[in-house]
């Protein structure tokens, strides 16, 4: 069986303690009320008017106090308050104007209305717990404007009754508050949801790794040991077995939310393939967008050159390591290697692919790119050396 709290929609149960509390404080309030009805009948016109408007008063508090907690009501949460919200600022502003009822100018001109300044107060909160801050305000000022107006005090003496400031901070204050609450709320759903969607993603990947990727890894061994038409059902397998490893390092990767930091993993395992095998560390490596797209492009064109000019065969290996301040990308390959001198014999003759898609871009980042191995029959290997900080 479901609890009160989890039958209430995510805003009504971030308000949820806001509005007992409010009930509690109405409860308080109403003691204060008939208290002060206590010390001022005697000096009213009408005395037993003033006993039956308390009454009421003492039975709406109830009443409202009831529906707005809402112990026994949370699937009709949202409708009921407002109901009640509205009836809240109906049923005080008349009981303000019933103090002219019971009393002579001489009273109510220079004391508090029948319902006094803080049971008023409730009205104001829970409009502002209902619908934020800017309605908290207008309703203070409301009710502020109906004390004023019923006590005849639009003269000087207004600016010296603490009447006003007293309901728009309130309404100020518990407007702030709701909103946060709120605020708060959606964001715990969030995160509960992106750690609900991660545990699922693990687990499937989980699956993935011990049916679906364990069976593609056997059919590509053994089509290869086979030889013949099963060598190119080996290949679909490795290929289809590379697509899966890439999907499901990008599936636990962090989501992009557009924040100004993102995971430079998945753009390196993205460009995985039976030829390119693809190692970054663990734990997220968080850098900038640009420079994240950058290093992602220039592995790229190294990537595209060994595809190109390595020879057939030819195997590729990337590997992104995290020292802290310091991003090393290492891109090697198996390849018939370049001749020494030939980069420079191409920048020479304006081809400048290399100097240009790689070193440039990688400087332009403040690091460094190094060709580490030149000559033939050796491969190639180049090394990126990017700050975690460039230089502007």
């Amino acid at each position: 069986m479901r609890t009160h709290t989890a039958e209430l929609s995510s805003a009504d149960a971030a308000t949820a303690p806001l509005w007992r509390a409010a009930q509690a404080f109405r409860l308080v309030t109403l003691l204060y009320a008939v208290g002060q009805q206590i010390a001022s009948v005697p000096y009213y016109q009408h005395p037993r008017l003033s006993w039956v408007l308390i009454a009421l008063m003492a039975i709406w508090s109830g009443v409202s106090a009831l529906l707005l907690s809402q112990w026994y009501f949370p699937e009709a949460t949202g409708r009921i308050r407002g109901w009640v919200v509205v009836g809240d600022q109906v049923v005080t502003v008349l009981l303000i104007a019933s103090t002219r009822l019971v009393a002579d100018y001489g009273w109510y001109h220079g004391h508090q209305t029948l319902p006094t300044t803080l049971w008023i107060a409730n009205a104001v909160i829970s409009m502002a717990i209902l619908r934020g801050p800017v309605a908290g305000v207008i309703a203070g000022l409301g009710m502020s404007a109906v004390v004023v107006t019923v006590r005849e005090q639009w003269g000087q003496d207004v600016w010296g009754d603490a009447t006003a400031p007293v309901l728009v901070s309130v309404g100020l204050a518990l407007g702030l508050a709701a909103n946060t609450a709120r605020r708060a709320q959606g964001q715990l759903e969030r995160a509960l949801r992106m750690t609900a969607a991660a545990e699922e993603r693990e687990r499937l990947a989980r699956e993935v790794h011990d049916g679906v990727l364990q069976v593609l890894a056997y059919i590509k061994r053994r089509g290869g040991e086979i030889g013949g038409p099963a060598a190119e059902l080996a290949q679909r397998a490795g290929e289809q077995e590379v697509a899966l490893r890439v999907l499901i390092s990008e599936q636990g990767a962090r989501p992009d939310s557009g924040a100004a930091e993102v995971d430079v993993r998945p753009l390196l395992t993205v460009q995985a393939t039976p030829a390119v095998s693809v190692a970054t560390p663990g734990d997220p490596v968080l850098v900038g967008r640009a420079v994240a797209h950058e290093i992602a492009a220039a592995v790229g064109t190294a990537l595209s050159n060994v595809e190109l000019h390595a020879g057939p065969g030819a195997k590729a290996y990337v590997l992104l390591e995290d020292t802290g301040d310091m991003l090393v990308v290492s891109v090697r390959d198996d390849g018939v290697g370049i001749p020494a001198g030939r980069l420079a014999a191409a920048e020479a003759e304006g081809r400048m692919g290399v100097s240009r898609s790689i070193v440039g871009r990688v400087e332009a980042l403040g690091g460094t790119a190094e060709l580490l191995t030149e000559g033939e029959d050796f491969g190639t290997e180049w090394e990126f050396r990017i700050p975690r900080r460039p230089a502007r």
